[in-house]
């Protein structure tokens, strides 16, 4: 199985600007700069690469969770996930990525809050997206409503 995104870039790092494409579609021309992506925190400039692994390690999350919940004999009526990539100046020069932090929300009908951590950890330990990131800390906080 693969899957593929296209990145195009015209200019300079700080003066230039780009477009992303996806396989499925979802990315279609989606506008990213250096402004987007160092300078504007509100996010509303474009998308930037850090925003995207953020969107990917909360879905990849949710569903190996939803997996284990299920497995369990207990599936969420509902769970809401949300990762925040943590980046900056590198000690070396440039910048990196350091740290995705998982949220998450879960409506479980019966199952114990102990039992939901466990799977939760278990998730965020085997989800793809959190192996790929084995390089940088990711972290977990997870209750039940």
């Amino acid at each position: 199985m693969h899957r593929t995104s296209k990145a195009v870039w015209k200019g300079t790092l700080t003066e230039g600007a780009g477009t992303l494409d996806s396989q499925s579609g979802a990315l279609a021309g989606l506008p990213y700069s250096f402004k987007g992506r160092f300078q504007d925190e509100s996010g509303q400039s474009g998308t930037n690469p850090e925003e995207l692994i953020a969107a990917a390690h909360a879905g990849c999350f949710a569903m190996q969770l939803s997996h284990f919940l299920a497995e369990n004999g207990t599936p969420a009526t509902a769970l809401e996930a949300s990762a925040r990539v943590e980046f900056g100046p590198a000690s070396g020069g440039g910048f990196e990525v350091t740290a995705s932090r998982l949220s998450l929300t879960g409506t479980v009908p019966g199952i114990d809050p102990a039992k939901f951590s466990e799977l939760a950890e278990k998730a965020k330990q085997s989800c793809p997206i959190s192996k790929a990131l084995g390089a940088i800390e990711v972290s977990l906080e997870a209750k039940l409503t």
